[in-house]
């Protein structure tokens, strides 16, 4: 019988640290899901909403950049929200074929929930950090960005959101 395949055997800090973050990530979305069910929306259609809210006007194409997903399922997040009262497309001054997107007043308040759930999310994930500890750490979540992005559109737009 032949020993435990050699990936079994290699336990580098960075194996560990790859693994961590998605167990981290996993934990993080299934308690953010737990909480978001209470308010009658997915994570996915928060995400876009959150995305409209701070780019106010975007287009279909903008928000699937920033999200690094399809263009078409941006839009079917997008119709979506927008049959619910959440979002709504206007069109354009500068390109009558794109149409902006907007978060309407009816969205105000789910906002508001939003932003308090978040909160308390982080809150709990990141107890006991100091924000200097935080700091480093999302320069170093940057860094790995940068390395798995290699300058992508993806990394231009998410840029483009954080700053």
């Amino acid at each position: 019988m032949r020993g435990a395949p050699a990936i079994a055997n290699e336990n580098t800090a960075a194996r560990d640290i790859g693994m961590r973050i998605g167990v981290l990530a996993r934990m993080m979305r299934q308690h953010f899901d737990r909480h978001f069910a209470e308010l009658g929306i997915t994570r996915s259609q928060w995400v876009v909403i959150v995305v409209v809210a701070r780019r106010p006007g975007a287009t279909q194409r903008q928000i699937a950049d920033v999200l690094d997903m399809s263009e078409a399922s941006a839009g079917r997040l997008i119709d979506r929200l927008c049959a619910d009262g959440m979002l709504q497309r206007k069109e354009r001054a500068d390109d009558r074929r794109a149409r902006a997107v907007q978060v309407t007043e009816r969205a105000t308040p789910l906002l508001e929930a939003l932003s308090e759930a978040a909160k308390a999310n982080e809150e709990r994930a990141f107890a006991g950090f100091s924000e200097t500890e935080l700091e480093a750490f999302r320069d170093l979540l940057d860094r790995l960005y940068a390395n798995l992005s290699n300058g992508s559109a993806i990394a231009r737009a998410a840029e483009k959101i954080v700053g």
